[in-house]
Parts: C-alpha cells; structure tokens; sequence
C-alpha cells in the first residue's frame, strides 16, 4: 500500500472493503467494468456470488444498486468517479429521491487520474452530490482516514458519496488520534491567526504551509472537513470567530465545492474575510498528480501567499 513516502488510497480501500464482507453478509459490490483498477477485484476474490460487473453501463449499474437496496441488501458502487457523474440523473432519481442505501465508492477523484486529462478528472463532482437532498458526502485525507472511516461507513443507512483519489497520498493524519463520526470535522493542527480548512490529499499542503507560516509568526490552524455533508457547522463557527481569517482547499472546483459549503455556514453564523483555492479550469494530462497540483497552483505556496494576504 505504500510507495516510497505515498501511500495508495485505492489500494487500502479495496483491500479493506474485502476484508469488511466477512462479517458483513448483505455487503453486494457492483462495478462498471473497472473492478481492477478502482481495486474492487479483492472483494471479486474473496465473494464471487456477491460481486457484479455491469460493463460500462453506469446508468443501469446505479438502478441494478437501488433495487437491491429496496429489498434489503447493502449495495457498494465502486467506479471512477468522473464515470459515475454520467449517472446522476439515476443517483437522483433512483436513489437520493427514495433515500435508498446505497454507498458510492469512487476512485481517481480530482487530478488522481493524472494520464488521461481532464475527460477522466472529476472537478465537479462534490458540488454535483452535495446538492441532492438525502446524500452524504465523505473525503477521507489519506489511508488512514479510509481505515477509520469505511466500517461506519459500510454500517450507516442512507446513501453515501465517499471520494477518493488513486495512489498520491502523502501521510496527512498518521499519528492522530479521533475516530470517525458523520457530520463531524478534525483539528489536526491549533493555531489562533489564521485557519486553513479543507479535504483530501490536499490537506498536506494545508499542513506544509501552515508549518512555513508558524516560522514568520503566524500562528495557523488546520482543519479536516473530513465530512463535506453534513458538515460541522460549530467547528467552522468556532476556528472562524478564533481566527478571523478563512483559507479553503480543495482539489476540486471552488464553484460548488468545500470552499463554497464554507461560506455558505459562515454567511449565516459569522462572516469572516476568505479566500479560496482550487481548481477554476479543466485538468490536462500531467506525469503526476503532484505536477497538476502545482501546475493549478493547488499547494501550499498559494496558501502562503493568500495567507500573508489576510493577515495584512
């Protein structure tokens, strides 16, 4: 699961989901003919009868999912995620309207899909699943966060969109210590000057500035919106009137996405000067997902440097 200093997103999730069908009966994975590379294929090795590849057929693929969920099983979508957004008429009508259990489990999210540009990136994605009524959505930071996540994930009712990229994971909460809860945020650094909200892999450049920003004084605070929906309404309230300066990150677009559900908290409980950062354009084709971050200006530097912007 670890390559050099990165560790695989797809790789810990797809393993573990395997691991949670032991004990979890009703547990049905159904994929669009991407079981191998979104790692579904250890739950195909372990449970033949309970795992159904549709072919690329990602309509039918969430109907086929709603109807086990209206009888009772727990259907596990897993696809790309910039595939699975050609189904959100289905996930709207099908699942979200009739509040069906269905867990959406999506891999290559943001620039993970670094090869194959911008058709394969889904920048759009949170603010797509966000907007429907009955839906959560989850984004774990690194490895770590899908281990403490996925069984609760796998056990609450309702259906879930849980984001995540491919194999770019810098160790962002390694050494933490919270357990997972729905609805719920996590400081994973204090400060008083300045707080830096975000989600995925991205938090690591939220971690790398505000370690720069502590060496010229400013004293910031970094925030995992682990939760995009429900989100944690007190928490953003309380870093906002500590701090009185909002940065977000996102690797997604800022129309829409974790820096715009921010906002929207803040406009009603307590306005603070913001600034955001993500992406404003398609992707493109890069050799990493690292390039494209830096390419976009999704990094730390941008943090800095909005971050000294604030604080003047």
């Amino acid at each position: 699961m670890m390559q050099g200093n990165l560790y695989s997103m797809r790789e810990t999730f797809g393993r573990l989901l395997a691991e949670l069908g032991e004990t979890e009966k009703d547990l049905i994975v159904i994929t669009a003919d991407v079981g191998d590379s979104t790692r579904a294929m250890y739950f195909r090795e372990k449970f033949k009868d309970r795992y159904f590849n549709v072919g690329i057929s990602e309509q039918d693929m969430v109907n086929f999912a709603a109807g086990l969920a209206a009888v009772g099983k727990k259907p596990a979508i897993v696809n790309f995620a910039m595939f699975l957004m050609r189904a959100w008429e289905q996930i709207r009508n099908s699942i979200a309207r009739m509040n069906l259990d269905v867990k959406m489990f999506v891999t290559h999210a943001g620039y993970s899909d670094h090869g194959d540009g911008s058709s394969h990136q889904a920048l759009e994605d949170i603010t797509l699943m966000r907007v429907l009524p009955n839906m959560k959505v989850i984004v774990p930071a690194d490895p770590k966060d899908i281990e403490r996540s996925l069984p609760v994930i796998i056990k609450e009712r309702g259906p879930i969109y849980y984001r995540m990229g491919r194999d770019y994971s810098p160790p962002i909460t390694v050494g933490q210590e919270y357990d997972f809860k729905i609805g719920k945020a996590y400081v994973i650094k204090e400060g008083s000057d300045l707080v830096i909200m975000g989600a995925g892999v991205v938090l690591w450049d939220a971690l790398k500035a505000a370690e720069e920003l502590e060496k010229m004084g400013i004293s910031t605070a970094v925030i995992n919106l682990f939760s995009i929906k429900p989100i944690d309404e007190d928490t953003i309230e309380y870093y906002a009137r500590k701090t009185g300066r909002v940065i977000t990150i996102e690797e997604h677009s800022i129309y829409g996405g974790i820096g715009s559900a921010v906002a929207e908290v803040l406009a009603k409980r307590y306005p603070v000067p913001m600034r955001f950062i993500g992406a404003t354009t398609f992707g493109r084709s890069a050799r990493s997902q690292r390039d494209l971050l830096d390419y976009y200006n999704i990094n730390y530097k941008s943090i800095i440097r909005e971050a000294i912007d604030l604080v003047k």
